[in-house]
Order: C-alpha cells, then sequence, then structure tokens
C-alpha cells in the first residue's frame, strides 16, 4: 500500500464531500457539518449538482469543477453511482476514497466492489470501506465522519471493521476518559486493511498505541507481518471466536482447531496484546498508550486499604503478575512511612491514616528504588483525604524521581471525588482505575506487551529442495491415483523426507513379503492394515502388535486381512505396513490444519487422555521460530510431565524441539498441498535418546 495515499487518506490537507447535502439529517449534510464544527483547517468542497451552498461553503455540481488539489474524496452517493464517481475522482488526481455508502460485499454485490478498487487502482488510490463510518483525528480536527464528536484526545488510534462501534466506542471515551488521536472505520476492507494501517500509523507521532476491533482477516499472513515490524503497542479484541467448522474434520488437529486458537495463536507470533471484553480493550488501551513495558518480575503495590490489597493480590496471580515480598531494606524504609500496625511485605498497607504526606514519601522511595519494576498505587476513599491531593501527591512523588521507562499505575476506589482524581491523574499521564483488578489487569498488559515482543524473533527452520522434491512426488502419485489422502506408509516417507525421525514403515501385499520385511527391520514389530477406507484401523482389527517371529508374521497378516474384510467388504486394501516397534516414551502429538486466514498452523500437546479429553494442546501460525517452539511447549498445562513428573526421568525436549521446528517447515513448503496432517502419537524418550513418530496421517488439499 503507498504511504503516500494512506497519508493523503488520514491527514488530508483538503477532501471533497461527493453527495454533500443540504438536508440536516442526511449523511451528506452530516459530514459536513462535522467538519465545519470541528474546526478541520483544510479546503472542503460539497459536491452536488443541484446545491449552490452548504453550511457557507461554495458547493461544485461535479468534482472536476473543482478549482484546486484535492487530496481525499468522502463518498456518500448511491452505491450504483459509487464507480462512476471514483472514476471522476481518478481523472482529478485525488489521492483516497474514503466510502461510506454501502451495498458492497456485505449484501452480497462484491463485483461492484471489485469494479471499485479496480477504477482507485488504475489512478493510483487508494480505498477506505467501503461500508464505513469515516474516519476521525483529534490532531488535524478532522471528523469525516457521521460520528457525532472528535474522541476525548489522547495518543491511541482505534481501528474497527464495526461502524456502529466506532460511534459508541467515541462516546465512551468520554465517560472512561480513555484518549485517543484517531478512530477509523475499515469496513469492508475492499483495498485499505489492518496491516496498511498499522504501517502507517507506526511512523504517525501523534498515535503511542494502536487499538483494534477486529472480525476477521482477509490476510492474516499480512496482519502478522505488519504487527511484528511496528514499535508501538497493539491490542486487539477479536469477536466471533466460535470454531471455524471444523468438528467434522478428518484429523484430531483439525476438530481441535477454531477460531479463538488459532487467532490467539496469530496475535502472540505478531506482537500483540489481546482484550478480553470491550470493557478490558479501554483499560488495557489506557495503560498501552500511557505507560512503558513491565519488564521484570518486581511488582510493587502501595494501599491504604487491607481488602483492595488482598483483590490486587488476587489479581496479580490471576493475571499472570504475582506479588512478592519486597527485600528487608525495602520494608525498613516503607515502614517511616505508616504506623507500626501497619505492613510493608507487599502489598504495602499504609493503613486508613494515610495521607498525602504518607503517599508521596512511599511512592516517591518506591518508584526509585531499584528492585521495584513497576508500581500499583491503590486508594480508597476515606473522610480524612482528598483524592485529587492524593493523585497529586502520586503524580508529584514520581516526577521529583526523575525515573522513566518504569511504569505506575493508579487505583481510586469510591465517590465522585475519586472519579475527578482520576481524571486529573490521566491527563497528567498516569493511567487509573476505579476498581483494584481493573488496575492489575492493565499492569499484567504492560507485561504481556514486553513479554510477548521479546519473544517474536529466532531463527525458522530451512526446508532443502530435495526434501520438497520427494514429498510432492509421493503426493504426486496419490493424485494419480485419485486419492485425496495419504497412506500411513506414503506419510511417513513424506515425513522422512524433511528428516522427522519415523518409526521404519514398509508396505507387504503378500504374506512372504511381510515376512520377508519383518525380518529385515528386526524383531518386535508392529502390522496394521493400509486402505483408504478404513482410517481408524484398530475398530476393524487391523493392528496386531509385539509381533516377535515368522510365525506371528504369518498369523498376523491373515487375521489383519480378514478383519478388514469383514469390517467393511468392500474396502480398497493396498497390503499390510510392517512397521518396527518403538520402545514405549511419552506421548504428544504434532497436528496441522490449513486456515482459511493465516494458511498452515502447527498444534502440539501431550497425547493419550491430554488430547482426547482435556485438549491440552496449543496452536502456532507456520513456520515458527525455536523460540516460538520453545514457547508452545511451556504452554501446555501438562508440561510437567515431559519435566519428569514423579519421579520420572525427564524427556528429550531438543529433540520434541527439533521435530516441531522441521515439523514447521515441511507444512508451510507445502502449504498448497496438505490441509490436514497428525504425527500422533509421537514417542519421546528420556534426555538423549531423542523420539519416534509411529503413527502419521496426511490429508491432501482438494484440487
Amino acid at each position: 500500500m503507498d504511504q503516500t495515499a494512506l497519508t493523503k487518506l488520514l491527514r488530508p490537507k483538503s477532501l471533497a464531500v461527493v453527495g454533500a447535502s443540504a438536508t440536516p439529517g442526511k449523511i451528506g449534510y452530516t459530514v459536513i457539518d462535522n467538519l465545519v464544527k470541528n474546526g478541520y483547517k483544510g479546503k472542503i468542497y460539497p459536491i452536488n449538482p443541484t446545491a449552490t451552498e452548504i453550511l457557507g461553503l461554495r458547493v461544485y455540481a461535479e468534482i472536476k469543477d473543482v478549482p484546486g488539489k484535492v487530496d481525499l474524496a468522502v463518498i456518500t452517493v448511491p452505491v450504483n453511482l459509487v464507480s462512476q464517481v471514483a472514476e471522476e475522482c481518478g481523472k482529478k488526481g485525488i489521492g483516497a476514497l474514503s466510502v461510506i455508502t454501502s451495498g458492497f460485499s456485505e449484501v452480497g454485490r462484491k463485483d461492484l466492489e471489485d469494479e471499485l478498487v479496480s477504477i482507485a487502482r488504475q489512478y493510483g488510490m487508494c480505498v477506505l470501506g467501503p461500508n464505513i463510518v469515516g474516519t476521525l483525528s483529534n490532531s488535524d480536527k478532522l471528523n469525516a465522519s457521521f460520528a457525532p464528536f472528535l474522541p476525548f484526545p489522547g495518543k491511541a488510534t482505534l481501528i474497527t471493521q464495526s461502524g456502529a462501534l466506532l460511534i459508541a466506542m467515541d462516546a465512551i471515551t468520554y465517560t472512561r476518559k480513555v484518549g485517543f488521536d484517531k478512530m477509523i472505520s475499515i469496513g469492508n476492507m475492499a483495498d485499505v486493511d489492518f496491516a496498511d494501517l498499522i504501517t502507517w500509523l507506526d511512523t504517525d507521532e501523534d498515535t503511542n498505541c494502536i487499538c483494534l476491533y477486529i472480525e476477521g482477516f482477509k490476510d492474516g499472513r499480512k496482519f502478522i507481518e505488519a504487527s511484528r515490524k511496528c514499535k508501538k503497542p497493539i491490542i486487539a479484541l477479536k469477536a466471533g471466536v466460535s470454531a471455524h467448522g471444523a468438528a467434522a474434520a478428518a484429523s484430531h488437529t483439525g476438530s481441535l482447531a477454531g477460531a479463538v486458537k488459532v487467532y490467539g495463536a496469530a496475535f502472540q507470533q505478531a506482537g500483540v496484546v489481546q482484550a478480553s471484553d470491550l470493557s478490558n480493550l479501554f483499560d488495557r488501551t489506557l495503560a498501552l498508550s500511557l505507560q512503558s513495558p513491565l519488564k521484570g518480575d518486581n511488582l510493587l503495590v502501595i494501599t491504604n486499604g487491607g481488602g483492595v490489597g488482598v483483590l490486587a493480590t488476587d489479581a496479580g496471580e490471576r493475571y499472570g503478575v504475582p506479588l512478592q515480598f519486597a527485600p528487608q531494606d525495602v520494608q525498613e524504609e516503607l515502614k517511616k512511612h505508616m504506623p507500626a500496625y501497619g505492613s510493608a511485605k507487599n502489598p504495602v498497607d499504609l493503613t486508613g491514616m494515610a495521607g498525602n504526606d504518607w503517599y508521596y514519601k512511599s511512592v516517591k522511595f518506591a518508584y526509585a528504588h531499584p528492585w521495584v519494576d513497576g508500581l500499583v498505587v491503590l486508594y480508597c476513599e476515606t473522610a480524612m483525604t482528598n483524592p485529587v491531593e492524593i493523585g497529586q501527591a502520586i503524580k508529584k512523588a514520581v516526577d521529583e524521581t526523575g525515573v522513566k521507562n518504569r511504569p505506575i499505575i493508579v487505583s481510586m476506589t469510591g465517590g465522585t471525588r475519586c472519579d475527578e482524581a482520576m481524571a486529573w491523574l490521566v491527563e497528567n499521564g498516569i493511567p487509573a482505575y476505579p476498581a483494584p483488578d481493573q488496575a492489575m489487569n492493565a499492569m499484567a498488559a504492560l507485561r504481556e506487551y514486553h513479554d510477548i515482543r521479546k519473544d517474536i524473533g529466532g531463527s525458522e527452520e530451512i526446508c532443502l529442495p530435495e526434501s520438497s522434491k520427494k514429498a510432492r512426488a509421493i503426493i504426486a502419485k496419490a493424485r494419480a491415483d485419485g486419492r485425496s489422502m495419504l497412506t500411513e506408509v506414503e506419510a511417513k516417507k513424506l515425513f522422512g523426507a524433511y528428516k522427522l525421525p519415523v518409526a521404519e514403515t514398509n508396505l507387504s501385499t503378500s504374506e512372504e513379503e511381510a515376512v520377508a520385511l519383518a525380518n529385515k527391520t528386526g524383531y518386535p514389530i508392529v502390522m496394521k492394515i493400509v486402505s483408504p477406507d478404513i482410517i481408524h484401523k484398530s475398530d476393524a482389527g487391523g493392528v496386531k502388535v509385539n509381533i516377535k517371529d515368522e510365525a506371528g508374521v504369518r498369523a498376523a497378516y491373515n487375521a489383519i486381512l480378514a478383519g478388514a474384510k469383514a469390517y467393511k467388504a468392500d474396502a480398497h486394501i493396498f497390503g499390510v505396513a510392517i512397521q518396527e516397534m518403538a520402545p514405549l516414551g511419552t506421548e504428544v502429538i504434532v497436528g496441522s490444519i490449513n486456515d482459511p486466514t493465516f494458511g498452515p498452523t502447527v498444534m502440539f500437546g501431550l497425547g493419550g487422555i491430554f488430547v482426547e479429553v482435556l485438549k491440552d494442546v496449543t496452536f502456532r501460525v507456520a513456520p515458527v521460530t525455536n523460540g516460538q517452539v520453545k514457547q508452545m511447549i511451556n504452554e501446555i498445562r501438562s508440561v510437567a510431565i515431559l519435566a519428569g513428573a514423579r519421579g520420572a526421568a525427564p524427556r528429550d525436549r531438543v529433540a520434541l524441539e527439533d521435530l516441531i521446528a522441521k515439523y514447521s517447515c515441511m507444512i508451510y513448503d507445502l502449504r498448497d498441498e496438505i490441509s490436514e496432517t497428525d504425527a500422533n502419537p509421537v514417542l519421546v524418550y528420556e534426555e538423549g535418546k531423542g523420539l519416534k513418530v509411529v503413527d502419521a496421517r496426511i490429508i491432501l488439499k482438494k484440487q
């Protein structure tokens, strides 16, 4: 996306409103009215073929009649006229179109949308929308929308797919005192999308934090790439996190995947902090737009009430910023600013006797102390204190330390006086909240941002050309046979092409060949039916284990074939697989689905009950870096088992990390071919002893 075109869209020096109206209540009138009353300093050109003047502005019949240069056209004409208007704007040399008009892909008319974008690209214009509210910018005094007013001023920028939500959030900024410089309605994203705006906002001096309301992406990987490169905090609220309809998928991974897991993984890889709901989005935006990240584990809480201190402690545990007792030297100093019955451990309880001076001295000492990585200050309203003066004492203490890049957050629990004090604090750069759990959650957002940005780097496994060539030959043979699923033998050979450690498995098509392969493999062995029509082999009696000699091979071969024919008489049977019997180990599963938004994803979890019942799995978008692989393993609730729970020896995590990295490389390399795949189970052995993939499944994309 041309960044110059985006500048004309978001910071226009002149604009035309095509479809301007002299009738109050119409969108074409409201946009003009908003521009005028909010003091937009650029040139405004209303376009209407019948009117001559609107709100004191000269009206032009057509865009070609405008005498000056125009950066932006705000389009409000009926949908059937939009393409014609876009053509006229292109000929005029306009740089950007903000299309408020509805009636495009949201009602099934994608053809009109495609035509609009095609015209815009022909003339080098960018298109915001269609089907939007418009754009708002405090720093430019620009309200090119039908939202009623500019938002409460601040340093955040909102991008939202919901126009109605933009209007609601615009109003909420004043009641919540959460400041935004810009609000951008993105609508159908026919052209300009989240990634384009994130890239532009990364260089915008009036934006400290980017706030997103997301319903979906057209290009999820583009979003990840833009967000990873962005140097500013991004916070997202994702709506619509029901499953992708994958319950009927043919693999474990497919049935476990869903929007909430895949989007969550994508946000983590993109370095984007998530919000749980709309209120939480405001809370976290306030903190991320005003404060530095929390870079260490030592969070100190100072309070005048034991109850809110306990609530903050509980919230810290819940949100991932648990409190630790302060060192003795910190405690001794803090005791000077409280009565004998106070507590300096953490939370630091100054008691209800605390006034301006105690808050000032304790905050000034604590905020400057090198042990303290972040500070949360709690206040419960009392008759002896003035909340505004308490807030001023806190701000003065912070300023006098001269400390920078260390977060501080305040919570004031009380009535209207506390509301006034918190508004004052926010205006002076300190986030403030009415409840301690909100304050702790906001501090957790600052910690999450630090951690998530720290971990997005790292190297990726590189796939060799010969691996891809071998794999594609196996896939081509299956497609030539008219199959959309590889046999287990084929799947393991494909895995092996990418150096995944698979249990040796070969196909026998006769009893004698089975014996020969078993003797070559070495006993004991496992024997399995190979049939595209028998997915669940055990149900058909198609798996025999721990076969120790030739007689056992012969008996198993005939029993497997008989069982398969009894299970499904018309099954197409390729033969019987002869597989080395790998030693017992800890079962894990590695899998993938090809997500419609993000492409190939990687799933990891422990096998058995952990995946079947507890669904203890985690996802990432492929390919993954070495740092992301480590994160995946640590994220599952049952990770302690890999560390050697209940006296067992630790498992080989190095081999497991290597497997996931190679697997990720494989599925990304074959993203045009593979729909779903599982390595399940993978048996992980003690440290230094590696692992084995003992079963494999690959489902191909339909062509």
